[in-house]
């Protein structure tokens, strides 16, 4: 039977799930950016994912975006907030205070809807909202979604995590299982309390940080020791153990989830005694110091930074390592030349061009985090410890 859904936040987490589920279902896509809502109600991807782009440009959709908080909550059976929670420094956890606005918008418009939170929140957030507003039909439900490929990791999950176990969340893990492209008998729904759900959206973007750290160390090894890295990185992964995957090494973890997840986690961890957790941010700070004392060693005058996107097809440089290159160089009073197409101002003390010839003309070091076949003619200038071409 179709139902009446609404997404709550059009970004990589959110419109994938309104392309997903309104394959089969009536969606409404809220979101307050109208520039972003208009895009969406005319096929138009706001954001970089080829999968989302196709489909919204060639399937047949049930998809209206709004700004309209009334439109989008009133008559709606299920409504699944995809809003972002940064990292808040001064309080040491995520602001959720969207999240919690948005669950009182839609308590006072409906208290029949099923609530599920996929914003990623702090351990204990759900229980916690259960209590203050003495309800039961919420529960969180994590994604696990690559950044640019997110529609794909949705028609071909790895996992569905439902944080309950009741009926309603039966049903909506039935929602993701009808639409994915996977095998179904393949495709693992696990079913736990909310806590447990919360518990592990952290914990997995914290392992695959300190994944990302432990083969940047290895690096940082190979480079001081004058070994091959790559020969290295081959040697260790060949284990089925260990497997060939989140081995390329980089300037450090970066981009949406990894480095507020990991700062969550510790928080989380406050009362409890841990190593680990802790040591993966300082690994990540120090990978940083190390590739810029790197590049300090060839004495250069001017330094060119190319692209600022932790990945190649992406386009987003939130958190991405590459600005704390940039600080940690100014810090040394060294002139730096950007590219980076995709903006026309930067906030740094740096000089932003946009005409890639005379950027590596005037640049006699390029660092790249991630290099391209655009630096083939300027190979001998460029710094670059990505290994296997890969994101």
């Amino acid at each position: 039977m179709s139902k009446k859904i609404t997404i709550v936040g059009q970004g990589y987490v959110g419109l994938s799930l309104s392309i997903l589920l309104s394959q089969r279902h009536s969606v409404t896509a809220m979101d307050i950016d109208e520039k972003k809502v208009n895009m969406i109600n005319k096929h138009q991807s706001p954001i970089k994912d080829k999968e989302i782009e196709d489909y919204l440009a060639s399937k047949k959709l049930n998809l209206q975006a709004t700004i309209n908080k009334d439109e989008a909550y009133k008559d709606a059976n299920l409504i699944i907030i995809a809003v972002p929670t940064d990292y808040d420094i001064s309080t040491g956890s995520f602001n959720t205070n969207i999240v919690e606005d948005i669950i009182k918008d839609i308590l006072h418009l409906n208290t029949s809807a099923t609530i599920v939170i996929k914003s990623t929140v702090p351990i204990g957030f759900t229980d916690r909202i259960k209590s203050k507003h003495s309800i039961t039909n919420i529960f969180f439900s994590p994604e696990f979604l690559r950044e640019t490929r997110a529609l794909y990791d949705n028609l071909y999950p790895s996992r569905i995590v439902v944080g309950e176990v009741n009926d309603e969340a039966a049903e909506f893990a039935n929602l993701l299982l009808e639409a994915s492209l996977n095998d179904k008998d393949q495709i693992k729904v696990l079913k736990m309390s909310s806590k447990e759900a919360e518990a592990v959206k952290l914990f997995s973007n914290t392992f695959l940080a300190m994944r990302v750290s432990f083969f940047n160390e290895l690096d940082s090894f190979s480079e001081v020791n004058s070994i091959n890295a790559e020969k290295v990185i081959n040697g260790v992964c060949t284990d089925p153990r260990i497997g060939n995957f989140y081995n390329n090494p980089s300037f450090g973890y970066g981009g949406y989830c990894l480095p507020k997840d990991t700062q969550q986690l510790l928080e989380n961890f406050k009362d409890t005694p841990n190593e680990i957790i802790k040591s993966i941010i300082k690994a990540n700070a120090t990978r940083k110091r190390f590739i810029v004392s790197s590049v300090l060693k060839r004495n250069p005058k001017n330094i060119g930074i190319f692209r600022l996107t932790m990945k190649e097809e992406s386009d987003n440089f939130r958190d991405s390592a590459v600005l704390d290159i940039i600080e940690l160089l100014l810090e040394k009073n060294i002139t730096i030349e950007v590219y980076e197409p995709m903006i026309n101002k930067i906030n740094y003390d740096v000089k932003l061009n946009n005409d890639l010839d005379s950027f590596k003309s005037n640049t006699d070091i390029i660092i790249a985090n991630r290099d391209s076949h655009v630096l083939d003619d300027v190979k001998e200038k460029v710094y670059s410890r990505d290994i296997f071409n890969n994101n």
